[in-house]
């Protein structure tokens, strides 16, 4: 796959797969902005960067005309409000919102005049859409509005493609913050899901590359969970 002589900016907070597509579409010959509320963290040789914020529409506005023509935008931020709805905080929750949902429709509005013939926009959603558990109402409710929006995207949008990814279980480092848990957590997705193992970043970034170069695919969410909505 090449993308050579291709523009693409990627948005995220510099997370393993964030950084794992950044890695692969420059390597496929992409030249490639990344941005977010802390580029400076990201020191990819031969990739720009920019500061961002999905709840900030300037920083928005100022992105677009700093990445002047793109062929592709790629959206990845998250900032999760978990816990009981009893003891949600209304700015967690508004916060969460922000990252995937409100936050991508506003650069589709500043980024959409700047694509080029045959750009294309992916958004990230994620299996806690499809499969709703205790203590995760927002982060379900907020992936779940990332599937609809990339539809009402791709109309709204037209020819402009607009898709969604939603990855299940990967290993992308999100998850060392359980120490010990970890390992226990990865057991148990292994033993249940279809696909019998974990998602890895190089599953996701091939997956989110083959949506951008793929002419023929709009309003589709692309499911890399190793069949976990449906264990």
């Amino acid at each position: 796959m090449s993308f050579e002589g291709k523009r693409f900016v990627v948005v995220g907070g510099g997370s393993g797969i964030a950084r794992r597509i950044v890695v692969d579409a420059h390597a496929a010959g992409a030249e490639v902005l990344f941005a977010g509320r802390s580029p400076a963290e990201f020191t990819e040789p031969g990739v720009r960067t920019a500061v961002a914020d999905l709840g900030d529409e300037a920083s928005l506005k100022a992105l677009a005309e700093t990445a002047g023509e793109v062929d592709h935008l790629v959206t990845l931020a998250a900032a999760p409000a978990n816990g009981p709805v009893t003891e949600l905080d209304r700015d967690a929750v508004t916060r969460a919102f922000e990252a995937k949902v409100i936050g991508p429709i506003l650069l589709a509005k500043h980024f959409a005049p700047r694509m080029r013939d045959g750009g294309s926009i992916v958004l990230f959603s994620g299996v806690a859409a499809w499969r709703p558990a205790p203590e995760r109402t927002v982060m379900a409710t907020a992936n779940g509005a990332v599937a609809f929006l990339s539809q009402a995207l791709a109309v709204d949008l037209a020819p402009i493609r607009v898709n969604a990814v939603s990855p299940g279980i990967v290993d992308s480092g999100a998850w060392d913050r359980l120490g010990d848990g970890k390992a226990q957590l990865f057991a148990r997705t292994a033993q249940t899901n279809p696909a019998r193992r974990v998602g890895h970043l190089a599953d996701v970034s091939a997956a989110t590359l083959q949506l951008l170069a793929n002419p023929f695919i709009t309003g589709t969410v692309l499911h890399v969970d190793g069949g976990g909505r449906l264990a």
